[in-house]
């Protein structure tokens, strides 16, 4: 049962350390986007898969070592989660402290992840409505209204106001 909760630590300590280094690209990201940076973005963002990557192998060697525990408790895998195992660690309490810690660690580190993606995802959002907004404008130029000019046989030269030069058009 011990080597069993050693496990669970030290699979606990390498995801919080992913977290963590999750967290630090998560904030470069940050300026990348205000600053419309797609090259840094995609380094960055290949980067985040490689560890999201590692997260989730650890995430599945966290998962068997509670499985493990689960059974070597006979408790339900389903039902035992790793708080309960921090209260049932109350004869060993150097072992109770150390999960406890890593796992508190954990969950601060996994809450500032989310946060910054959020704020991170509201960037993105606001980026591509402008960039909308750019685009509705672009287009309702080429929409203005047509001046009253009439040539010689008193047809509508259909000048349109407020446009000089033509946007490009693939379709030539």
């Amino acid at each position: 049962m011990a080597s069993l909760m050693e496990t669970l630590i030290e699979v606990l300590e390498k995801e919080n350390l992913e977290y963590k280094n999750l967290l630090d690209l998560s904030m470069k990201k940050t300026p990348a986007i205000v600053s419309d940076n797609i090259k840094a973005l995609a380094e960055i963002t290949d980067e985040e898969q490689i560890i999201v990557s590692r997260i989730n192998h650890l995430d599945r060697q966290r998962n068997e070592a509670v499985d493990d525990i689960a059974n070597v408790l006979n408790k339900d895998v389903t039902k035992l989660k790793i708080v309960d195992l921090i209260k049932m660690l109350e004869a060993r309490p150097q072992e109770q402290t150390k999960l406890a810690s890593v796992f508190d660690e954990l969950k601060r580190n996994v809450q500032a992840v989310k946060r910054i993606n959020e704020q991170n995802r509201e960037l993105i959002e606001n980026a591509l409505e402008m960039v909308q907004f750019n685009m509705q404008i672009m287009q309702s130029m080429n929409k203005a209204p047509e001046t009253a000019n009439y040539n010689r046989g008193a047809c509508n030269t259909g000048d349109v106001i407020g446009t000089t030069h033509k946007a490009f058009d693939a379709k030539q």
